[in-house]
């Protein structure tokens, strides 16, 4: 009797826990082989063909494209404003999420707009307007070199150049200090929205099977999680300011990894007006992001090099932003990053509006209220620096 209960032990948990995935798996299978009965598509092909980067060089214009339908595509001619112009591609036939580097001939010129029309073997068309054409810098040593200049001067030094108030805010009153505070977060909400609305727009110019949109989303939510995490892990070695300023440093960092993103990829694609006027913007309103790391820790006296650290994880990752903008920029990535970069400025947000409350516990008192709307309106002027 003994011997009959031990042979009928339950299967292992992980073992149970497969048997569904199993039975799905073989489901699937005999639907894929026997050729997706019932399934069968009528009509002329679904061509959808998303331009995720366009590069301009002497005589040629190269088209980066991406098959985000369901069936093959052929390209198989060229027309630049109005005219049939001569190309090469890398594959004839795109399959689905297939990539190919379209080449068309083409003597542009400096400072003109061109809209190139590839029209495909059903008769439909894949379109890209370049408002103002300009040559694409070569990605050399010393392009990547540039990038982690302008990464510098957009993530670094004007960090540090806000952290540098520190002093200053020492002496103010606590009220005051808790305007400033408001004041970082009017700034932060309004670029967080911003940095959506870019993600959102990025994401539809890509693939949308891949995600579109979607992956803005997808990024904020992990974001958000992630610093969660981190939060709870450091309140495990103890509350207190310290551990603020280093949360609010990670998010800005991870803020500052999409700024950087798109500055790499304006100056990658030879837009170098946006990518001036980017830096110039960016460091404007980076240099309050100065102000909300040692705001937590005005009233403590904090190391030199603590102080380093804290700019060095929120400044340097606009010098890897930079970088991958300009190397490897895809409309999908660049939706996902800003996404990052929401995730990351709704949780310093969090994490800081609790300081902006008064003695009596009010989070909107007129000061706070003050600061918030001085940081949109801020926010708001630094953008049009930005807007091209």
């Amino acid at each position: 009797m003994e011997a009959t209960a031990a042979t009928r032990r339950p299967l292992p948990g992980w073992i149970a826990a497969l048997v569904p995935l199993v039975l799905l798996g073989a489901l699937i299978a005999v639907f894929i082989a026997f050729d997706a009965p019932g399934l069968e598509r009528n009509g002329i092909p679904v061509e959808k063909v998303a331009v995720e980067r366009t590069e301009l060089h002497p005589g040629q214009i190269e088209l980066t494209l991406q098959n985000d339908g369901p069936d093959a595509v052929r390209i198989e001619q060229a027309i630049v404003n109005d005219g049939f112009a001569q190309f090469t591609q890398d594959d004839d036939e795109l399959g689905r999420l297939d990539r190919s580097l379209v080449t068309v001939d083409y003597p542009w010129i400096e400072g003109e707009a061109y809209k190139v029309a590839l029209l495909t073997a059903t008769g439909g068309t894949v379109e890209k307007t370049i408002d103002v054409a300009a040559e694409t810098p070569e990605a050399d040593a010393g392009f990547y070199g540039l990038m982690g200049l302008i990464g510098l001067y957009v993530g670094i030094i004007p960090i540090a150049v806000g952290m540098l108030w520190l002093p200053w805010m020492r002496r103010l009153d606590r009220r005051w200090l808790r305007f400033l505070l408001a004041l970082t977060i009017g700034l932060l909400v309004f670029l967080g929205i911003d940095a959506a609305i870019e993600g959102l727009d990025l994401g539809a110019s890509g693939a949308e099977s891949l995600g579109g949109g979607a992956l803005m989303w997808l990024g904020a939510a992990l974001a958000y999680l992630a610093l969660v995490a981190v939060d709870g892990l450091l309140d495990r070695r103890g509350s207190g300011p310290e551990r603020v300023a280093l949360l609010v440093a990670i998010g800005i960092g991870l803020h500052n990894l999409g700024e950087g993103l798109v500055i790499g990829s304006a100056y990658a694609i030879g837009s170098l007006a946006l990518g001036a006027a980017l830096v110039v913007g960016f460091a404007i309103h980076n240099t309050t992001e100065g102000i909300a790391i040692v705001a937590p820790v005005a009233d403590q006296q904090q190391r030199v090099r603590r102080l380093a650290v804290l700019g060095l994880i929120a400044g340097a990752p606009a010098i890897l932003g930079a970088w991958i903008g300009a190397a490897a920029f895809d409309p999908n990535l660049a939706a996902f990053m800003f996404g990052v970069g929401v995730g990351a400025i709704a949780r310093v947000v969090v994490q800081i509006s609790p300081q902006v409350r008064d003695g009596t516990g009010r989070l909107l008192h007129p000061l706070a209220a003050g600061g918030l709307a001085a940081g949109l309106g801020l926010m708001y002027l630094t953008s049009l620096l930005v807007s091209v």
